[in-house]
């Protein structure tokens, strides 16, 4: 699945057949100079069997750690104070001219050492790919931000198998239990899919449950839609698209309760926020280091500024006011 930057970036990489696609191509999209989202990895050796990106994007590559630290310096020049590392499988990140000559520790490592950059925040990781040692370093980071997002799909490792993951449940939840360790303040991110085929009501209520006893923030949920070329469409017990809503909506209802939870464990800290410089309704919002969405009377020379506040309450609209 792409994020939201691999669609805005999508359009300014230069095309070449997948089956040849072994040079990487630079790419980035800006948010109004207050983030940057540069793009440090492409493509994916994964084959997951509802996903089409190694046919649309080829095989893992790379930029160097020399040019993406000369990018994230040269966006910080330009105003930018957060800078978000995105990618297919960031996870992978290494594989340069079809070698592996680096890796993402080693990246993030280079990266904290510039001191123009206020923020460095990680786009989605692979579960098997985030290693303790990663964690570890985030935890005592001067300049990456306690937040992480890590796909699950699936809380049962029945379908997690089906789907060609490469991890266990009982992985994921060791990931999680070492990030919430030594980062108490951590938010975490999941995405789910439900409905894959062959999914019975047991192996959904394993992921449920599963995501129930974890210690994460918010979930990110998607029904499972078929795409053309993969594994996965000649599966057979296939789900009904009513069945997909139905247990859609439970898990976004415990997502929103998960996130309201973690917000109220917030209230009356003291945190840093990066205001944006969209005004809407009089209000300006941005982001706390642990990802909570703040709001405050409009003051537009705060915008694009790191400001301490206190977290006071949540708002009607799910906010948290300052």
């Amino acid at each position: 699945m792409l994020t939201s930057f691999e669609k805005q970036a999508s359009a300014t990489v230069h095309v070449s057949p997948i089956k040849v696609a072994h040079t990487f191509n630079q790419a980035y999209a800006r948010g109004e100079r207050t983030r940057t989202f540069p793009k440090v990895q492409d493509g994916c050796n994964y084959h997951c069997t509802f996903c089409t990106i190694p046919l649309a994007r080829g095989k893992s590559r790379s930029d160097t750690i020399k040019n993406l630290v000369t990018q994230a310096k040269s966006a910080a020049q330009q105003g930018a104070k957060e800078i978000v590392l995105t990618g297919v499988n960031i996870g992978d990140y290494g594989i340069i001219d079809t070698r592996r000559k680096a890796n993402f520790l080693a990246l993030i490592q280079a990266l904290d050492q510039i001191e123009s950059v206020a923020r460095f925040r990680i786009s989605s990781i692979e579960p098997n790919l985030l290693s303790n040692p990663i964690i570890e370093f985030v935890a005592h980071s001067a300049r990456f931000v306690p937040h992480f997002h890590v796909p699950l799909q699936s809380g049962s490792n029945t379908i997690l198998k089906r789907m060609h993951r490469r991890y266990q449940r009982e992985l994921y939840a060791e990931r999680i239990a070492l990030i919430k360790s030594l980062m108490p303040q951590c938010s975490i991110g999941v995405d789910v899919i439900v409905g894959f085929p062959g999914e019975s009501i047991d192996n959904f209520l394993e992921t449920y449950y599963f995501l129930h006893t974890l210690d994460i923030t918010y979930l990110h949920v998607f029904p499972y839609s078929e795409r053309r070329n993969t594994k996965a469409i000649e599966l057979v017990d296939k789900i009904p698209e009513q069945e997909k809503s139905r247990r859609a909506k439970m898990l976004r209802t415990l997502s929103e309760k998960k996130q309201r939870c973690f917000y109220k464990k917030n209230l009356g800290k003291t945190a840093t926020v990066l205001f944006e410089q969209e005004i809407s309704n009089s209000l300006m919002q941005g982001f706390t280091e642990n990802y909570i969405r703040v709001c405050m009377p409009a003051n537009p020379q705060l915008a694009n500024t790191l400001q301490a506040v206190q977290l006071k309450r949540i708002s009607a609209a799910g906010l948290v006011e300052v």
